[in-house]
């Protein structure tokens, strides 16, 4: 469901009506008399839809978390904010960049259009920036030929699940973030897809290594063994970025979530 789409056309519905009601039948309306359905029920509400088409489409947006490919940093059930102006404005609905802000970094955790279908919304964390060289082999991640240190910490436990991941702090840039990788789960990428630019990945036994192509973004899941992310669909496009996550502002099973985003 495109909804930055409905919301579009419900503000130009009711500003249509709100601008009658204005221009015409205001005026003509005794002035004690009840405002008419289409009014009470349409135009009133274009001040609303208006403000929050604007919060929505170039400051901020809100989503849910829904699956745990980014534990242990968000966790279902998370409900986060999107900064949709950080890496430039964008035109609402076809989500073409009319004003360059900033760029993506190294270490950003970042909600974009899944290039395999654009209706939906996907969250990862940056890796790769264009033109570099990404591999992820035996379970370790280097970029432009230099290993990114992990340390591993203590084992994180999945509550919902009664089990224990293997838990590493590492850093990708400025950013320090903890992520999940259990040795024992195959390196390998079993299910790549026939992605754009898939001549620039080579896989084997021990994982894959891509050279990111320009105006391009190579993303991976913090729950490494869990993710299904660029390591098997490929890059994602400057033109698919909606904003970067920064905040955690609910999670109705557990409130000390609440601003915990790390």
């Amino acid at each position: 469901m495109n909804f930055a789409l409905i919301l579009f056309v419900l503000m130009l519905v009711t500003g249509a009506l709100y601008a009658l009601d204005v221009v015409k039948f205001r005026k003509a309306r005794a002035k004690n008399a009840k405002e008419p359905l289409w009014v009470e029920w349409g135009a009133s509400f274009f001040p609303v839809i208006l403000v929050v088409f604007v919060l929505r489409s170039f400051l901020f947006e809100p989503f849910k978390i829904p699956s745990g490919s980014m534990i242990p940093t968000l966790l279902v059930g998370d409900f986060i904010l999107v900064n949709k102006f950080t890496y430039g404005i964008r035109l609402p609905v076809i989500n073409k960049k009319i004003i360059s802000i900033n760029d993506p970094q190294r270490g950003d955790v970042m909600v974009f259009r899944y290039p395999e279908d654009p209706s939906l919304d996907y969250i990862k964390r940056v890796v790769g920036l264009p033109g570099d060289i990404v591999a992820y082999q035996n379970k370790r991640l280097t970029i432009n030929g230099e290993s990114v240190e992990v340390t591993k910490i203590e084992d994180f436990e999945h509550r919902d699940r009664m089990y224990f991941s293997e838990q590493y702090k590492a850093k990708l840039g400025s950013v320090e973030h903890r992520l999940l990788n259990d040795v024992d789960a195959p390196a390998f990428v079993p299910d790549a897809s026939r992605f754009p630019f898939r001549e620039n990945c080579t896989y084997n036994a021990q994982g894959v290594v891509c050279k990111v192509p320009p105006g391009h973004y190579f993303m991976m899941g913090d729950n490494r063994d869990n993710s299904r992310d660029s390591r098997a669909w490929g890059f994602v496009p400057e033109e698919n970025i909606v904003g970067k996550a920064f905040f955690i502002w609910l999670n109705l099973s557990d409130l000390s979530r609440i601003g915990s985003f790390k």
